[in-house]
């Protein structure tokens, strides 16, 4: 990698962290042009009751979504799991992250989390009475192999089939992913995903779990948004392992992305009768301008952000253009051997997507924003984002089934003197975002399920609990569980099977 690519990573990650955290002070001059000619765009969250009919249904009536659609809710391991030393688990990056003093808001860690692990009967308990369709959640590689190899761990494989066998009990679908940024520590001592041996170890941890519930979960995602280990891990530091060194970053990715086909390639060693994919947070990039320049840079961001996933893995080749701007000598593209990318581009047989926020590109390479934010200021609201993503998905990579497995938005939920969570922004939210996904399914998009961010209040990485996701709230210092209002109206979303 040279000097000036190297460097021209590292302002644009600035770039996107100075537009974000400027987003917090109110909208852009965009924004507010916007809202003056009408736009649908949200504002937040916001604790006054919503009036307004469905957005996309209001004017041709209910919006109904195809008979058996997925509705469900998602979580990870470490954002819910807590019980972090017990039944034999192992150390992960996340608990030497969130330990080390500086790295989280108010020094938060994931030791008790939503004590998911001692409560998921209750928590189980609740997805019924959402009437949840599907749970995607993820495994503790830790929990499985404390050192991230070996012979697994009884009591850890035991947690997970109970989870398991407590969801088929309730009529509800598993979806499992094998990886959500828990990596062993003692894997990252010996270089974590820098080094190749890291992705072979990964292929050895999913047959342990194809072995031990390869019949039982018909549903397995592989490596949960590999951009954001690569870019929050190793480009901007903020996320565990806490790098800042773009040479790393990117033969971190590609290691991710072998990670990913060895693991595919084991399912189907094994004879499972289940389907698996890849689970990718995509960002539609856009202009910030009508220039030429602004043009070029997006199409190079776009690369990096979505293509050099998408591409690897449904068309078997890294983007030419993200290639030449790491250039000839980065590790990256040095890493690649022969063989690597059919390892990659193994078939799948779905595509798990991850929609949060539009990115605007301007012709110097950094990003601007464009929409209002929501407490999690990288996060510009912009549902047309969704309907442009996934229609982009399949006119450029054809008719995979998908399947949304994360969209969600923070707010700040308070549990009032009555004992109810009225966080009607949460349901302007995904109103119109559902109403996004089903546009995109009438307009031929093969999409399968969709899954709220997230089922429970969390563990939100570096935010520590600061920022509440859940349609579920949780008082930590109880750990009693509340139906919010957006849950109630998610429970008459699936009931209905639309708007």
């Amino acid at each position: 990698m040279s000097l000036l690519t190297r460097r021209r990573l590292l302002r644009r990650a600035a770039a996107s962290a100075t537009a974000a955290g400027a987003a917090r002070a109110g909208l852009t001059g965009a924004v507010a042009a916007g809202a003056a000619a009408g736009s649908t765009a949200l504002s937040g969250c916001d604790d006054s009751p919503d009036t307004t009919p469905a957005t996309a249904g209001s004017a041709r009536g209910p919006l109904r979504f195809p008979s058996g659609f997925g509705w469900g809710a998602a979580t990870s391991a470490y954002q819910i799991e807590g019980a972090a030393k017990e039944d034999g688990r192992g150390e992960s990056i996340w608990d030497t992250f969130s330990h080390t003093p500086g790295r989280t808001r108010n020094g938060d860690t994931g030791d008790v989390a939503a004590d998911h692990y001692h409560r998921y009967a209750e928590d189980l308990d609740l997805m019924r009475d959402l009437g949840l369709r599907s749970y995607r959640f993820s495994v503790s590689w830790p929990r499985i192999q404390a050192d991230g190899s070996g012979r697994p761990n009884q009591r850890g494989l035991d947690f997970y089939r109970r989870l398991v066998d407590g969801l088929h009990e309730r009529g509800i679908a598993p979806m499992l992913t094998l990886f959500h940024w828990d990596l062993p520590q003692a894997l990252q001592d010996a270089g974590g995903w820098e080094n190749r041996d890291t992705a072979e170890r990964f292929a050895e941890y999913a047959d342990v779990m194809f072995h031990a519930l390869g019949d039982r979960v018909p549903v397995w995602l592989t490596i949960n948004e590999p951009k954001t280990v690569v870019q929050n891990g190793y480009l901007w530091g903020h996320h565990a392992p806490g790098r800042q060194d773009p040479d790393a970053a990117y033969l971190v990715a590609h290691h991710l992305q072998l990670a990913h086909g060895l693991a595919v390639r084991a399912l189907r060693a094994r004879g499972v009768d289940a389907r698996i994919g890849p689970a990718l947070n995509l960002h539609p990039c856009y202009p910030a301008d009508d220039t030429a320049e602004a043009a070029t840079a997006t199409r190079l961001h776009d690369g990096y952000e979505n293509r050099l996933y998408l591409d690897s893995i449904l068309k078997g080749a890294y983007p030419a253009d993200v290639l030449a701007d790491l250039g000839p000598d980065s590790r990256m593209v040095r890493a690649v051997r022969d063989g690597d990318l059919a390892v990659i581009a193994s078939p799948v047989d779905l595509l798990a997507v991850q929609y949060y926020t539009p990115l605007y590109v301007t012709g110097q390479g950094g990003t601007v924003t464009r929409w209002p934010t929501s407490e999690a200021e990288w996060q510009q609201i912009y549902p047309e984002g969704m309907y442009d993503i996934l229609t982009r998905v399949t006119r450029d990579y054809g008719r995979i089934p998908i399947t949304i497995t994360e969209n969600g938005l923070p707010c700040p939920d308070r549990l009032d003197a009555d004992g109810t969570v009225d966080d009607a922004g949460r349901i302007d939210f995904l109103r119109d975002h559902f109403a996004a996904a089903h546009r995109a399914i009438r307009d031929g998009v093969p999409l399968e399920s969709y899954h709220v961010w997230s089922l429970l209040d969390n563990f939100e990485w570096a935010e520590g609990y600061e920022q509440r996701w859940g349609l579920v709230y949780v008082d930590y210092p109880t750990q009693r569980r509340v139906l919010k209002r957006s849950a109630h109206w998610y429970r008459t979303v699936i009931r209905d099977n639309g708007l």
